[in-house]
């Protein structure tokens, strides 16, 4: 169980942004994309938990400090730091392994994604910033590992989008550690020395602004709508809005953003939006033109 738990499988919903570029192609129900999607979900999944693993090796002291990644295996002692790396190796090999039948680019962004976040767990990390923006472009190169693995184009909206919405929610995840901070007086990471309220706060507000700014002149754009034939899209907006205003109050209100794979897991409302925002996009993707709602 504690060997389960270092890999951390509750993140592996991180990599579901793989399966993006082929639901926006329109080609969500091509059986063999789906197969070769899933195994490189497995891919990414691996090599991810590799990642989680070398983290914690590198963070046991740390995490011993921390009032919730105490209970951590490697920081508890549940499991052993050789056991740590062994399990690391076997993860990385078995990634790799399973990616070399899918195709040299997968491997190719599957490795950047490995070296990038590598270095960020060798001290990257601790560079304010630089931190948000490596860990923003690891959900960059998820989209363009599911692109690549399902033959399929990603658009430059989707890119950006996704990098802000990620950096969104790495500043959001920053701003509970500056608060553990202003509770405690330890820092939880070095790179927390280059974050306070104000700045955080300041930066939550411009990234969400940008946000719902470029998802609207995405929706609106004229090849977006000549590729979904409608022009209706900016309706899906209210989805996206109503989201980030409920992150954002649990973010000022609640003071609780530490983990947004929990808030994903446990927020009724985040899910309800995220699933009506799927369903709308469905809608207008895969449903007849002449039974669409939005026609």
């Amino acid at each position: 169980m504690q060997y389960l738990k270092l890999l951390r499988p509750k993140h592996w919903a991180k990599n579901l942004f793989l399966f993006i570029p082929l639901f926006f192609a329109g080609e969500i129900f091509q059986m063999e994309k789906l197969k070769i999607l899933g195994l490189a979900f497995v891919c990414f999944s691996l090599v991810a938990s590799s990642i989680y693993v070398i983290n914690d090796y590198m963070d046991i002291e740390a995490d011993r400090a921390h009032p919730k990644k105490k209970s951590r295996p490697l920081a508890s002692g549940a499991v052993s730091p050789s056991a740590g790396l062994a399990v690391f190796v076997l993860t990385v090999l078995l990634g790799f392994g399973l990616a070399y039948f899918i195709s040299y680019k997968f491997m190719f962004v599957l490795g950047i994604y490995f070296l990038l976040n590598l270095g960020y767990s060798f001290g990257l990390k601790n560079i304010s910033i630089l931190d948000i923006l490596i860990l923003a472009s690891g959900f960059v190169l998820r989209v363009k590992a599911g692109g690549v693995a399902g033959d399929v184009a990603i658009s430059e909206w989707l890119n950006i989008m996704v990098f802000l919405l990620a950096v969104f929610m790495a500043f959001a995840k920053r701003r509970d550690d500056v608060l553990h901070k202003l509770e405690s007086g330890k820092d939880l990471r070095k790179a927390s020395k280059g974050y306070n309220l104000d700045f955080l706060n300041a930066s939550l507000a411009l990234v969400s602004a940008v946000i719902i700014v470029a998802y609207l002149m995405y929706t609106m754009a004229p090849e977006t709508m000549a590729h979904f034939n409608t022009y209706r899209l900016y309706y899906t907006s209210i989805f996206v809005i109503a989201g980030l205003l409920r992150y954002l109050q649990i973010t000022y209100v609640d003071n609780d953003t530490g983990s947004p794979t929990k808030i994903l897991y446990k927020d009724r409302f985040i899910q309800l939006t995220i699933l009506l925002w799927i369903l709308s996009f469905y809608v207008i993707i895969y449903l007849p033109t002449n039974k669409s709602f939005f026609e």
